[in-house]
C-alpha cells in the first residue's frame, strides 16, 4: 500500500484523468440523451445555483466552469483514495486486482454521492441523464483510475 505522500501526488494525476474520461462520458451522452453535452456539466453548479442550473444546455462560465470544476476537485479526491489502496496494482501490471479495485472506488464513490450525502451537494448528473448512463459514467471513473499506474508501469518497463 502506498503512503499517503505517494497516494496524494500519484492521486493528483490518476484524479485528473478520472475527470476527464468522465467528463468525455458525460458529455457524450448528455449530447445523446438531452441534445447538450454541456447540460450533465452544469448540472452539477446546481451546487450554487439551485435547479436552475440543471435547466442549461449552453456552455457558460457561470454553469459549466464551476461544474466541471466541482466534478475535478471530486474526482482528485477518489483518486488519491483509489491510489492509497490499488495504486501499486496497476503500476505492477495486475490489471484484474487494479481494475476490481477500480470498480470498487468508483462503486463507494457513487453510494456516497447518491446515498450518504445531502441532495443538495450529490453532483447533479443525474438530473440530465438516464440510469444507464450513470453507469457509463462511473465506469468511466473506474477507467480513469488505472490509467496512471497502467501507463506508469509500461514507461518504467522501457
Amino acid at each position: 500500500m502506498k503512503t499517503w505522500s505517494e497516494a496524494l501526488k500519484d492521486g493528483l494525476i490518476s484524479g485528473s484523468l478520472v475527470s476527464v474520461v468522465s467528463t468525455a462520458v458525460l458529455a457524450a451522452r448528455g449530447r445523446s440523451e438531452s441534445g447538450s453535452g454541456y447540460a450533465p456539466i452544469n448540472a452539477v453548479s446546481h451546487w450554487f445555483y439551485g435547479e436552475r442550473a440543471a435547466r442549461q444546455d449552453r456552455p457558460s462560465a457561470r454553469y459549466t466552469l464551476p461544474g466541471y470544476m466541482i466534478h475535478h476537485g471530486s474526482s482528485l479526491l477518489w483518486g488519491v483514495v483509489y491510489e492509497r489502496w490499488f495504486g501499486q496494482r496497476a503500476e505492477r501490471w495486475e490489471v484484474a486486482p487494479a481494475l476490481t479495485g477500480a470498480v470498487a472506488v468508483a462503486a463507494i464513490a457513487c453510494f456516497v454521492d447518491y446515498k450518504l450525502t445531502p441532495e443538495r451537494l450529490q453532483p447533479g448528473f443525474e438530473k440530465r441523464l438516464s440510469t444507464p448512463s450513470m453507469v457509463l459514467v462511473y465506469g468511466g471513473v473506474a477507467a480513469g483510475f488505472v490509467i496512471r499506474g497502467l501507463l506508469s508501469s509500461l514507461h518504467k518497463s522501457r
